[in-house]
């Protein structure tokens, strides 16, 4: 069995083709790469560029007000709950990694794929809308892939009465895999993060950590209300530090910049074969952060009330820049703006955690391992809620089921706060894999309807002008 997961995860995850490069380098691309850079540069080309048109429309989308039906979520709260999963590990330690081994030039091509990322945003979130339900549970709407792959099916084989279809079936059970893995990875990084900070035992760091999750999750109405608090002081005190920093090393930016530009292009990285760890460390850390094309955010889409659901759309289009162009770009900058020489050698958190020591001292590593927590607990509370559609669909609507898989995933978090297992992780991975190719083998033949609903609310939107 682990043998076949570890298989699957090379495949989903491995170079399946290697292209030449000039220099004796070559380009290493992944499944996942293969299905999401197309899709998302077909889906720019089929919205004319949304991300940079309509820019202005995604921002005024958030302030849309809901209508009033109960347990529903705003605007807002939709993007609040997709960016607390959002941003994750990947914002810190992986944007990190992603630099030492590509180099500054990978910061580019992460923003080059969250800006054709966006596109496939807002056709997933937009067809989650429009096949959103009624949840009789939680009040409010519950939706995502599992329900519009669903539909989809069931009305392909004329059976609209269908109770399950089986690539909706693969859908949900790759997402609950998925998110139980992430749970265990989500406590082992906290737990290893105040070790390392404050000198705390892991097993007295994840303990806390659990109790005071399920003190949440386990609540119907608390996990939204937790998010609206949590995820703008985590994002907000994570730029402020970031221009703070900047304004302290002001002259050494256009540096910055220029390094960025100069090794994304440039003709050095090319000849010695480096262009394509440059290309391909900033690509799949743009993908793996913002999570376009996976099909996690639609189940927060899903349960926004707006008068247009090309709204909600426009508003997880945003997300992907809040989280690749904000908060992963804050990442980039704290560890280019800090001497090469000082973190010469490190990687990973020691390599983020030593860069803010130079800048701060011992401030700056308490202030990360905080932020790693928020980050963290937001993702676990942020996850728990995308499952609800997910478990209903496959269980029906029981509060049982629905309190069942919160205590699993609780387990999980608790497990990987004091041991690590590889297996669990590897087992997460195949999950998010499988949710993208579930998800994107359906967002082409349904994405007509998402398109369809952008040219009717630009239509109407030129008409109140």
């Amino acid at each position: 069995m682990i043998e076949m997961i570890g298989k699957v995860n090379s495949l989903l995850w491995g170079d399946l083709v290697q292209i030449p490069l000039p220099g004796g380098g070559t380009l290493g691309l992944s499944l996942l790469v293969i299905l999401l850079i197309p899709t998302g540069a077909y889906f720019t080309i089929r919205t004319r560029f949304l991300p940079i048109r309509l820019f202005p429309d995604m921002v005024r989308a958030t302030v849309e007000k809901k209508s009033g039906k109960k347990g529903a979520l705003s605007s807002l709260q939709t993007l609040i709950v997709s960016t607390a999963t959002r941003v994750g590990m990947g914002n810190l330690v992986g944007v990190v990694a992603a630099i030492s081994v590509g180099g500054a030039g990978s910061v580019f091509w992460m923003w080059v794929t969250a800006l054709i990322g966006s596109s496939t945003a807002f056709i997933e979130a937009t067809l989650a809308q429009i096949y959103k339900e009624s949840d009789p549970l939680y009040g409010g709407y519950r939706g995502g892939p599992a329900y519009y792959i669903h539909k989809f099916m069931a009305k392909k084989v004329g059976d609209p009465t269908r109770r399950y279809t089986t690539p909706a079936v693969l859908f949900a059970v790759s997402g609950l895999i998925c998110w139980c893995g992430i749970s265990q990875v989500i406590g082992n990084s906290v737990a290893s993060a105040f070790d390392n900070a404050f000198h705390i035992p892991p097993l007295y760091t994840i303990t806390f950590v659990v109790i005071l999750a399920a003190f949440i999750v386990l609540r119907k109405d608390a996990t939204v209300k937790v998010l609206d608090v949590l995820v703008p002081i985590m994002a907000g005190c994570y730029f402020l530090m970031t221009i703070i920093l900047i304004l302290m090393n002001l002259d050494k930016v256009p540096g910055v910049f220029e390094r960025i530009f100069a090794e994304a292009f440039g003709l050095r990285q090319v000849a010695a074969g480096g262009f394509a760890g440059v290309l391909m460390n900033g690509v799949k850390r743009g993908l793996f952060s913002n999570e376009a094309g996976s099909g996690s955010a639609p189940c927060a889409a899903a349960a926004a009330e707006a008068d247009h659901p090309a709204k909600i759309g426009l508003v997880q289009a945003l997300g992907v820049f809040v989280d690749t162009i904000v908060i992963c770009s804050c990442t980039a900058m704290i560890m280019l703006l800090v001497p090469e020489r000082v973190t010469e050698g490190l990687v990973g958190m020691d390599l983020l955690q030593t860069a803010m020591d130079h800048y701060m001292g011992a401030f700056g590593v308490v202030f990360i391992a905080i932020i790693l927590w928020l980050i963290s607990f937001s993702t676990f509370i942020g996850i728990l809620f995308y499952a609800r559609g997910n478990v209903a669909y496959l269980f029906g609507d029981s509060w049982a089921s629905q309190t069942g898989y919160k205590i699993l995933a609780l387990l999980m978090l608790f497990i990987g706060g004091i041991a690590t297992y590889t297996f669990v992780w590897d087992l997460g991975d195949v999950g998010v894999g499988l949710m993208t190719v579930f998800n994107i083998a359906f967002l082409y033949p349904l994405a007509g309807q998402a398109l369809g609903a952008l040219k009717e609310y630009e239509e109407s939107r030129m008409q109140k002008q």
